[in-house]
């Protein structure tokens, strides 16, 4: 089975969408009606170029308005016909698509669509031709596919057929199963893409907010589940109308479509028990460390934060200037070599977290899946934990579960356990709660499927974040037991504090890392004792805050001496927070305490993200 994409889908003059589509390892591509008409190549250049790549052209598309049309529209639209299979011919293109009719001027007499539809099936026939009738969510009389699949076995000729595209059937919320009704050999062709899942005009929803299949929240999986039940064995092609594609890198967009179709292929083969050529995605069970590119300058300070959260030296690296901090069964990685990854990142980023350590089930398996999806092993400081390449260029390290204390002891000289008195261990960190990763706009979509591709995970709805210099998109990623997540926040607006986090650190990177507590207060305490810098919260939050949450005045009085915030869902659970001034200007430390709450506090990002603008240009004390 082939994959392929659509022209339309990528950046660019056609010459570089094709070029980009075959660098990425398609099989096949469609050529958009527009980009061959804006293009200087012939049809017989274009067809050349196609096969010197490597390429086929397996579909042009679309073909409009003909069905039901009065005259003299009628004869026009099949001259325009005749005129595509024309060009198709000299293309080495034998697959056509025909859209259902959107024109006010169509009819919606049944007979007279059935036999202007049989005169498409006779002209592509003379022609050699296979003509595919797409519904389009939006066209005048006929926007569900069984009802176009209907007309095709009215239609009954051998070179008229269906085209199946997920998105006009899951924009409609047409069940998946009906499908199963549909004769796999007249299938002609189909074409995949994903959306957000959004209430609004369906013609707008399709042109700028497509994107691949595991970027939005259509059921996709469960429509090419119900294409390989009834054995359909064609090509499987991308067609993404997308406003951040069309701004964004043909080649990383392709990259990310072949990915995103070969992820696809495993999920619903495997919803069938059918065979896979992959292992399956990697379950995470738990976050076991982030480490720390550190710059020699920042050495002093950088131990001196760690210390003021709680964290006690564990232990120092057998052969490099590598330190590991724990406090209880929490660790974090200083990485202060002048040699290999840590060293080439901070260059480039500065001071930094450079890579994280999850816990999977089968690391081996883990690396494999990777590697069928276009990811490599990458080489690390520390050998005996697996790596691939992560968001920005950090690496994520992949440790089989229960390895890691094997690891910690053959790497690092670990100093005796301290013994933590049970007083002192109420306000301490007991892990990570999650990760937050900052990305360009234009890589957004690219990095939530390079998660959802590899690993088992769900996403939480992208909600707007306000700051006081413009909007940011954030997405919840995370484990079904919750022991992994990460945050992902993208914006457009130059002075964001997103942005320029992305503008410090020369590219998309961590921006913070959140610890989770069972004794928030206790811990808010214990830091301040040791000296951290904690975000100011203003009065007038914390004055909103008593009120709106009912809170006592010896709870209110507690959040407003440690500038703590709160937050609470509807079944009144709490999520109770505060954060760190940051680290040169760069990232920062949050610590929450959860009870029972599955959320990030998103109602407190607009108060800490105001607080941190106020104190972008201060250093830490």
């Amino acid at each position: 089975m082939k994959n392929a994409i659509a022209s339309v889908s990528l950046s660019g003059t056609l010459e570089e969408k094709i070029r980009a589509a075959a660098a990425a390892g398609f099989d096949e591509i469609e050529i958009f009606d527009v980009d061959f008409l804006a293009s200087p190549l012939s049809a017989r250049e274009t067809r050349a170029l196609i096969a010197d790549l490597g390429l086929t052209c397996s579909l042009y598309q679309p073909f409009r308005d003909l069905e039901g049309m009065p005259e003299p529209l009628r004869a026009r639209a099949f001259d325009r016909l005749k005129q595509k299979f024309d060009v198709m011919a000299e293309l080495g293109c034998d697959r056509l698509l025909m859209c259902t009719n959107c024109s006010p001027a169509a009819s919606g007499d049944r007979p007279r669509i059935v036999a202007d539809l049989r005169d498409v099936g006779e002209l592509a026939q003379s022609r050699g031709m296979l003509v595919g009738y797409e519904a389009l969510a939006w066209a005048a009389h006929v926007w569900d596919h069984r009802v176009a699949w209907d007309i095709v076995r009215e239609v009954d000729h051998p070179n008229f057929g269906i085209l199946l595209d997920s998105f006009h059937s899951l924009a409609r919320a047409i069940p998946v199963e009906s499908i199963r009704d549909i004769d796999p050999a007249k299938i002609v062709y189909v074409q995949l893409a994903d959306a957000p899942v959004l209430d609004m005009n369906r013609l707008y929803w399709s042109r700028h907010f497509r994107n691949l299949p595991g970027q939005g929240g259509l059921d996709v999986e469960g429509f090419v589940t119900e294409l390989f039940r009834i054995g359909y064995a064609g090509p499987l092609s991308l067609e993404i109308f997308n406003d951040r594609f069309r701004s964004t890198s043909a080649a990383l967009v392709a990259r990310d479509g072949v990915r995103s179709l070969d992820a696809l292929r495993d999920a619903a083969a495997r919803n069938l028990g059918q065979e896979t050529a992959m292992p399956a995605k990697a379950e995470i069970l738990g976050l076991e460390f982030v480490e720390f590119a550190v710059a020699p300058d920042d050495r002093t300070a950088m131990e001196s934060v760690v210390a003021e959260m709680g964290f006690a030296r564990a232990g120092r690296h057998r052969t490099k200037d590598v330190e590991l901090w724990r406090s209880g069964v929490t660790n974090l990685v200083l990485n202060f070599e002048e040699e290999g990854f840590a060293r080439s990142y901070r260059l480039t980023h500065g001071s930094s977290l450079c890579a994280i350590g999850l816990s999977v089930a089968d690391s081996a398996l883990a690396i494999r899946r990777a590697q069928a999806l276009g990811g490599t092993p990458e080489a690390s400081d520390i050998p005996s934990m697996p790596a691939i390449r992560g968001v920005g260029g950090s690496l994520v390290y992949l440790l089989d579960q229960g390895s890691a204390d094997a690891i910690w002891e053959s790497e690092f000289a670990l100093d005796p356990a301290p013994v933590v008195a049970e007083e002192l261990a109420s306000g301490r960190i007991d892990g990570f709660d999650h990760l937050a990763v900052v990305v360009h706009n234009d890589e957004f979509l690219s990095w939530q499927l390079y998660w959802r591709a590899l690993f088992d995970v769900q996403v939480q709805d992208a909600q707007d974040v306000i700051d006081p210099n413009g909007l940011v998109v954030s997405q919840a990623i995370q484990n079904r037991a919750g022991t992994f997540r990460l945050t992902m926040n993208a914006t457009d607006a130059r002075d964001a504090l997103t942005s320029r986090f992305l503008s410090q650190t020369f590219g998309a990177g961590f921006q913070h890392i959140a610890f989770c507590t069972t004794d928030l207060a206790a811990l808010a305490q214990d830091v301040r004792g040791r000296g951290m810098a904690c975000l100011p919260i203003p009065t007038n939050y914390q004055d909103d805050a008593a009120a709106r949450f009912g809170l006592s005045a010896e709870e209110s009085g507690q959040m407003r001496q440690l500038d703590i915030l709160v937050d609470e869902d509807a079944a009144g659970h709490r999520y109770r927070q505060f954060y760190s001034r940051a680290f040169n200007k760069s990232f920062f430390f949050e610590f929450v305490e959860r009870a029972g709450y599955e959320g990030y506090g998103a109602a407190n990002a607009p108060i800490r993200l105001a607080a941190q603008s106020r104190y972008r240009i201060d250093p830490v004390p």
